[in-house]
């Protein structure tokens, strides 16, 4: 069963501390662990699941792509 952390309404900063879903997966890339994600992720797609740095790698190869 996948736990939740609430919101914390009272941060010092003022900032938003996104709500958290923590569970037991791995990245489909790398095979790291993953136990936190920021999104309940959908059982079907599981085997698609990045952890941080393979996320992060995926968008900068997007961001650097010739669109025209």
């Amino acid at each position: 069963m996948q736990g939740k952390m609430a919101y914390d309404n009272n941060r010092q900063d003022g900032g938003f501390q996104r709500q958290m879903y923590k569970g037991d997966w791995k990245c489909a890339k790398c095979g790291a662990p993953i136990t936190e994600l920021p999104f309940d992720p959908d059982p079907a797609r599981l085997d698609q699941l990045q952890c941080r740095d393979c996320h992060k790698q995926r968008r900068s190869t997007f961001q650097h792509r010739d669109r025209y």
